[in-house]
């Protein structure tokens, strides 16, 4: 039933020969992660239509971002291929295979795809509150001391004798991970290079030596995450002792997330994820959305492989609870959540109230390997009628703002290159002209504060 829903689709999005590929050799584009803003401080002044009034406000980051009431947290293990050809490709608009296949991005960028491929016919996600689109997020496991993540593919377009080349590979290469993490996807530590599993040192050892070797081939690029293996606790112990180790997940023995109860910034607390099956996943979603949003645990997730199944779960989560739906989720990865949290518990906000002018400082003080300084600002005592504008510092380079049930909130995104990178997706667009790069491009464009470079983008999407 559910298969053949999803064939229906298959004729909804064409993926037409591209221009010639820039991006199949060389050196791919990663965003520079390596000299990301760390610690801080947002200025933003709300000024309002009656000057001579001073109401009384108070301020908040909410417990989740966006003022959502469900947190869901996806984690893919064993570095996976179809982590990118299949869960990726779904959130993101991308041809996802039906059988057996397998692909990685060359492939995708030369339209060498395998023969069995269809479409959603759109992206998954939420929205900011604001009207716009955020698209789902998920958490990778990967193995830098294993070559394999250093192949390339056999890129052959055309070429149908067979199919050899979409079988499935080892893992994720790094080119897949560069691409997915241009998209928000976050990397996590999971099994290491070691028959030691069982002595703490030796694990400990190499995920140094994994670290060493992400940090050289990512330009920089830390990870702060393990997720748990087989359910080792050897390797709790072992990152525990690695102090830029910041985020840890298992599958038992530990706490599960309570959004609207913690009070702490979790610091190498290991939280819990389920495993379950994809056909048990609607069921366990709802139960959980059951309870009150103030005793409501987190949606948190492992997965192995996410073939066709799991794709129409993430297309049945964004129809009923995601931008489609009632836009109750907020998806974001782990490392991402983990941040958010950090800078509520730890941050603040500094309040000045001046001749009907309401300016905010938000302090957002950071950790090693931090890359979303990214917030909602919520302040309760207006409403948008009440407001003639609102303005921010150079340091916040996206922002929206719309009412919520108790005032307006404010969407700040810190991100020190943001305006560059939607100008990659603008580039990179025009110059392989693919129809799902201009609705990528856009959806970076529109992640950007209004200014004269964002309309400049615009403009050269033809908006």
């Amino acid at each position: 039933m559910v298969l053949g829903s999803l064939l229906l689709t298959t004729s909804c999005v064409k993926f037409p020969a591209p221009n010639p590929n820039p991006y199949s050799s060389g050196s791919r584009y990663v965003y520079p992660f390596a000299t990301e803003v760390n610690n801080v401080t947002a200025n933003i002044s709300i000024e309002l239509v009656d000057n001579e009034s001073i109401p009384d406000i108070e301020t908040e980051i909410p417990r989740l971002k966006y003022n959502k009431s469900t947190l869901f947290l996806l984690s893919q293990d064993d570095s996976r291929q179809d982590s990118f050809s299949s869960t990726f490709a779904a959130i993101n608009g991308r041809p996802i295979p039906i059988t057996e296949y397998y692909y990685d991005v060359e492939h995708l960028e030369a339209n060498d795809l395998p023969p069995d491929t269809l479409s959603l016919c759109k992206t998954l996600g939420y929205t900011d509150g604001a009207g716009n689109e955020v698209r789902f997020s998920f958490l990778i496991t990967i193995c830098p001391e294993e070559e394999w993540m250093n192949v390339k593919p056999k890129i052959t377009p055309g070429y149908t004798l067979n199919f050899n080349r979409f079988r499935m590979k080892s893992g994720l290469t790094y080119n897949n991970v560069r691409e997915m993490m241009n998209y928000g996807v976050g990397i996590a530590y999971h099994d290491v290079k070691t028959k030691a599993v069982d002595n703490r040192d030796s694990v400990y050892s190499h995920i140094l030596l994994s670290h060493n070797i992400l940090m050289d081939t990512l330009k920089g690029r830390g990870c702060k995450t393990l997720v748990e293996p087989n359910g080792n606790k050897v390797y709790l112990d072992a990152a525990k002792m690695v102090p830029f180790i910041k985020v840890l997940t298992a599958q038992s023995g530990v706490n599960k997330i309570y959004p609207f109860q913690e009070n702490s910034d979790l610091s190498q607390i290991p939280t819990w994820r389920r495993f379950i099956l994809e056909k048990d996943f609607r069921r366990e979603y709802e139960d959980i959305i059951k309870i009150p949003k103030e005793r409501r645990e987190a949606v948190a997730l492992g997965v192995h492989g996410t073939r066709l199944t799991w794709a129409n779960n993430f297309l049945w989560m964004n129809d009923a609870y995601g931008k489609d739906g009632d836009d109750s989720v907020w998806g974001p990865n782990l490392e991402e959540y983990f941040e958010y949290n950090y800078y509520r518990v730890n941050g603040n906000i500094e309040v000045k109230q001046i001749n009907g002018k309401i300016d905010l400082k938000v302090h957002l003080p950071s950790a090693e390997y931090f890359y979303y300084p990214s917030v909602t600002v919520n302040v309760k005592g207006i409403k948008m009628v009440d407001v003639a504008s609102i303005k921010s510092g150079d340091e916040v380079k996206g922002m929206s703002f719309a009412d919520y049930d108790e005032g307006v909130m404010i969407n700040i995104d810190c991100r020190k290159y943001l305006l560059e990178h939607a100008t990659h997706f603008v580039e990179k667009y025009e110059k392989m002209g693919l129809k799902y790069l201009k609705r990528d491009a856009i959806y970076f464009v529109n992640m950007l504060k209004e200014s004269p470079a964002k309309r400049a983008l615009l403009s050269r999407l033809g908006l």
